[in-house]
C-alpha cells in the first residue's frame, strides 16, 4: 500500500479481467498476494507486515473486487474509504474484515474525514459482495452490472440515521482500537514496570 495508480474499468469487462488489471496495476502479483505468508505495508517511510491469515485471505478476495466496482484506490486514504464502505455495508460472517475494516473506519475518520464519511453514507445505501458465492460465476459477472446490482451507480444524501450510525459505528470502532492497544501497551508497560530498576 502507498500510492495507488488510478486504474479505471470499463463497464463491459468481467470482474476477472478487471481483477487481473488491478493486481498488476497495484503491483500485486499474479494471485494478488494471496498465497504469501505476510502481507507489507508502509506507514509513511515505516515498514511493517501482519499477517496473510487464511481469514484474511477469504475476505480479501471480496475486498479487491470491492475496489474495482466502488472505485476506492489502494493508498490509505482509499483503503480508509472502502474500510468505511464495508463496515457500512456489513461484513457478514468474515472476522478479519470486520477487525481490519473498523481500524481503517477509525483512523480515516481522523484522517480524512469528509471522504471516509461519504464512503460510509454510500454504504448505508448500497450492497457487497460478501453475501456472494465466491467463485467462476461471481468473477465472470461485468463490472457495469455488478456495480447496478450493488446499487454504486446512483450516490444519496446523508440522512440523519446516516449519520446516527455512523457515530454509533465509530463509537465501536474506537473501542475496538482502543481495546487492542491496551492489550498490546498493557504487557510492554508491566514488563518496563518490572525490569526499570
Amino acid at each position: 500500500m502507498g500510492k495507488a495508480r488510478l486504474v479505471e474499468y470499463n463497464e463491459d469487462t468481467t470482474l476477472l479481467e478487471a481483477r487481473k488489471r488491478y493486481f498488476e496495476a497495484n503491483g500485486f502479483g499474479e494471485d494478488g498476494g494471496y498465497s504469501k505468508k505476510w502481507v507489507e505495508l508502509k506507514l509513511g517511510p515505516i515498514p511493517f507486515a501482519i499477517p496473510n491469515s487464511p481469514a484474511r485471505v477469504r475476505a480479501v478476495r471480496y475486498h479487491d473486487l470491492h475496489h474495482i466496482v466502488t472505485g476506492y484506490q489502494t493508498d490509505w486514504i482509499g483503503e480508509f474509504e472502502i474500510s468505511a464502505w464495508e463496515v457500512a455495508t456489513s461484513c457478514r460472517d468474515f472476522v478479519a474484515a470486520w477487525v481490519l475494516n473498523l481500524q481503517g473506519f477509525a483512523a480515516g475518520m481522523l484522517v480524512a474525514p469528509r471522504r471516509v464519511g461519504a464512503a460510509f453514507v454510500r454504504g448505508r445505501h448500497s450492497q457487497n459482495l460478501y453475501t456472494e458465492q465466491f467463485g467462476d460465476a461471481l468473477l465472470a459477472r461485468k463490472v457495469g452490472e455488478t456495480r447496478a446490482q450493488l446499487g454504486l451507480a446512483n450516490p444519496r444524501p446523508a440522512t440523519t440515521a446516516d449519520r446516527l450510525a455512523l457515530v454509533g459505528w465509530l463509537v465501536l470502532a474506537w473501542t475496538l482500537v482502543l481495546t487492542m492497544l491496551a492489550m498490546f501497551i498493557g504487557p510492554l508497560v508491566f514488563v518496563v514496570y518490572i525490569l526499570w530498576p
